[in-house]
């Protein structure tokens, strides 16, 4: 009978447990079963899962959660996490590089967002969502693209939905890659 009783009781996640500091100039506010975060780079919000209290202490943030079981660990690492994100976007801000390999592969900022000649009939076309910012460095002739911005899952989904108008290819390496990724190369029927 204990055990059934332990299995109900909440569990802490050791990454939910431990605080969420706060900078100078950071503000956290929850109402409403959202969390908000203002800072010097702009204002982020995230509805929160029902079961999942946050305590702003000062300048810390808990997170606790009094979900049976392991669902209250789960619950409590994955807000903390989220928290700890926003916190950081707010402050310093997320950045992603994306690389073009290719002949004749470049990219110009537009008034809506971005233009990629990726070697198809036609250039593609990209308007960024609101909150990310796109920079072409002079010296890379249009090869690399640097996004920036304080949301660091709306990044992640730009950078992986512009990468996808053409991956990178197994035999030559051409496409659009993350900054750093190796591709595995193929050597094809000539490499026999």
């Amino acid at each position: 009978m204990g055990t059934r009783a332990a299995a109900n009781e909440p569990r802490t996640s050791r990454i939910g447990k431990r605080p969420v500091g706060l900078p100078r100039g950071v503000q956290v506010a929850v109402a409403d079963g959202r969390v908000q975060v203002k800072g010097p780079k702009g204002t982020l919000s995230r509805a929160l899962p029902e079961r999942v209290a946050i305590q702003v202490d000062g300048a810390l943030v808990r997170v606790s959660s009094p979900a049976p079981g392991r669902e209250a660990a789960r619950l409590q690492g994955l807000v903390r996490a989220l928290v700890a994100n926003m916190v950081k976007g707010v402050t310093e801000g997320y950045e992603r590089r994306l690389e073009l390999h290719g002949a004749g592969y470049r990219a110009e900022v537009s008034p809506s967002g971005v233009r990629l000649n990726l070697g198809f009939s036609h250039p593609v076309d990209f308007s960024l969502p609101d909150g990310v910012s796109l920079s072409i460095p002079a010296d890379s002739k249009g090869t690399r693209l640097v996004l920036q911005g304080a949301d660091k899952e709306v990044i992640g989904q730009t950078a992986a939905t512009i990468r996808g108008f053409r991956p990178p290819q197994p035999y030559g390496g051409k496409g659009i890659r993350y900054a750093g990724e190796r591709v595995r190369e193929k050597a094809g029927k000539a490499g026999k």
